[in-house]
């Protein structure tokens, strides 16, 4: 049976991905996003059966949401203290349709059968990937920006992705778009 890698997300608009790829600082062992990679997680559901995909399919394009603004803020690093492994921009610190959309995009998941990460979830968006990176070296980028404001994005859908890992990033691909 054929199975996809698969996550559902918000996109961003091309002028915000831009002005996210321009903060780039070009420091060693950090891979920033192309800004075609640039998004928002709601959910990562890794490999899917066809079977199920359909039924998540179903599942998602039932959901109904009001288009709504999110702020983006702030940027920080995971884990916050030591090595850090991502560099993030935040989106404000509780948004309840992105948090209402989140849980719906969890309960379509659980429906079609899958197994959504339930750990605590902290939106972000993600701009760039560290490997072997010592606080140190990224410590003042992070001092920089640490009160960056982009403003305002209005969201009024989402999709589901298809994702190919490559060692140069992953290729995603729209598999399906939901508009409120």
């Amino acid at each position: 049976m054929k199975r996809k890698r698969l996550f559902v997300g918000l996109d961003l608009p091309e002028s915000v991905r831009q002005s996210l790829n321009a903060l780039d600082p070009h420091l060693h062992g950090v891979r920033w996003m192309k800004p075609e990679q640039i998004h928002l997680t709601l959910s990562f559901l890794g490999s899917v059966e066809s079977a199920a995909e359909e039924i998540l399919r179903e599942r998602l394009a039932a959901i109904r949401m009001a288009p709504f603004f999110l702020p983006l803020q702030r940027l920080g690093s995971f884990p916050a203290r030591g090595q850090p492994q991502v560099i993030w921009i935040g989106v404000g610190a509780g948004h309840p349709q992105l948090f209402y959309l989140h849980k719906r995009v969890q309960d379509a998941a659980l429906a079609a059968g899958l197994e959504p990460d339930l750990r605590p979830w902290h939106p972000h968006i993600t701009i760039a990937r560290c490997k072997d990176v010592f606080a140190e070296s990224v410590r003042p980028f992070l001092k920089k920006h640490a009160d960056f404001d982009g403003g305002l994005v209005r969201v009024n859908s989402f999709a589901l992705y298809s994702s190919e890992p490559r060692e140069s990033g992953s290729i995603y691909a729209r598999e399906l778009t939901v508009t409120g």
